[in-house]
């Protein structure tokens, strides 16, 4: 994304549980296929058994040997990111085979028109190898050499179709400083691996679409934004790009309670609910707030939640942090924020957990962490667990978007009592 309940531990349910404990499995009619066997992999039992004694502990300790299911709870950002180059095929399988009942697409555009996956309409020069080919000199801004300024920018609106599909996906990263275009795309984080960078398929928006159908997911499409110039170019207009990403997604006889449209353009959602109400019912308004931004980008208002209540907006998407606080005797509880945003009638998803390295801790992680800068009460990577109970436990949320699905697709067929298809 740009720049997501039975009785354990408390013995209560309540009914912002019991509504996030509904929202389901992956789609369960899959055309008559049979779904992906979900396969968590170390990971998350790695992390639980980190954890210092607790109740939530032995819960989490109690369910290692599964069975495990795919769960809407676990959304799969771009992928799985943490490991797998975004927005490819191989991030997508992964994101399925890990328990993500939802996987998202971020939808951008060609030159010619065409929908595709990435996370922005130019990052091709740290998210594939385009500085290392011939399509380098179709980049608005090409890569031409060490610290240069502006920096490399490859859009895909610089190039056709097949000119995107011929690129290969990488971790998301650079080097400014190399010397060669084969340095400059280097810089993968420690926490990161490039050990999956071997394949990097490159997506179309109505080949995600085919690939989530095939393995029995849902969608949550985000429509990007973009060189409004060039979309009014192509589509004629901003409406017209937000009704082909809905066309997309209708060719494919995808049902609509089976799509979650995201957007941090507030026109965009209203568009859908007054122009595709059966797909605009369950769109995602994203909150951009970011006080780390220059300037910083403030939370909603109770003003501007008012109007998107009267417009129909139903599920709100803030970043994680806004949601969480650390009260006085250093346990993590929700924000005044999430109250304000639950207490109007919002559902949400917050974004995006597994997406920081947490072995220092909260303070060093980042944006993700902002609600504890001091390392109060997130210490080490195993206390994520303890951030993601609160969100589900007392914030109530819908799910969550994660790097990496199958932490979450743990905690969740663990901790959360899901009916298939509810939602």
């Amino acid at each position: 994304m740009q720049r997501i309940r039975r009785f354990w531990i408390t013995g209560i349910i309540t009914p912002a549980v019991l509504a996030a404990s509904t929202f389901g499995q992956g789609n369960s009619d899959n055309n008559g296929k049979k779904p992906l066997t979900v396969e968590l992999g170390p990971r998350p039992f790695y992390l639980v058994e980190g954890m210092d004694p607790s109740p939530l502990k032995s819960r989490l300790m109690s369910c290692e040997n599964g069975p495990f299911h795919a769960t809407t709870f676990s959304i799969g950002h771009r992928g799985a990111a943490l490991q797998f180059p975004e927005h490819t095929k191989e991030a997508y399988q992964a994101g399925a085979r890990m328990g993500a009942g939802i996987v998202e697409c971020d939808v951008t555009f060609t030159k010619d028109g065409k929908l595709v996956c990435r996370h922005e309409e130019c990052d091709l020069a740290t998210s594939t190898n385009i500085v290392t080919t011939d399509l380098n000199n179709k980049c608005t801004v090409p890569w031409s050499g060490p610290g240069q300024n502006p920096s490399p920018r490859c859009c895909t609106s610089d190039l056709s179709l097949a000119q995107f599909k011929s690129l290969q996906g990488k971790m998301d990263a650079s080097v400014p400083s190399a010397t060669t275009p084969q340095g400059f795309q280097g810089g993968t984080p420690s926490f990161r691996t490039d050990l999956y960078t071997g394949r990097g398929t490159l997506m179309t928006f109505k080949e995600s679409i085919a690939l989530n159908e095939q393995n029995g997911v849902k969608h949550t499409p985000e429509l990007k934004a973009g060189d409004p110039t060039r979309i009014n170019a192509i589509f004629g207009s901003q409406a017209n790009y937000a009704q082909k990403m809905i066309d997309e997604l209708r060719a494919a006889g995808v049902d609509p309670k089976n799509v979650f449209a995201q957007s941090f353009n507030p026109d965009d959602i209203v568009y859908w609910i007054q122009h595709e109400p059966e797909f605009g019912k369950q769109a995602v308004y994203l909150d951009d707030y970011d006080p780390t931004a220059n300037p910083p980008i403030p939370p909603l208002t109770v003003q501007e939640l008012q109007l998107r209540k009267a417009q129909g907006f139903k599920i709100i998407a803030p970043p994680m942090f806004a949601l969480l606080s650390v009260d006085a005797s250093g346990n993590i509880a929700p924000s005044d924020y999430a109250k304000m945003i639950k207490g109007m009638g919002f559902k949400i998803i917050p974004w995006t957990f597994e997406r920081s390295d947490l072995r220092k801790g909260a303070g060093p992680a980042g944006f993700y962490w902002l609600f504890d800068p001091n390392n109060v009460a997130i210490k080490k990577d195993s206390d994520m667990y303890k951030a993601l109970d609160v969100l589900a436990t007392q914030v109530g949320i819908l799910g969550i978007f994660s790097d990496w699905p199958a932490t979450v697709t743990y905690y969740a067929n663990c901790m959360l009592d899901h009916k298939e298809g509810g939602h």
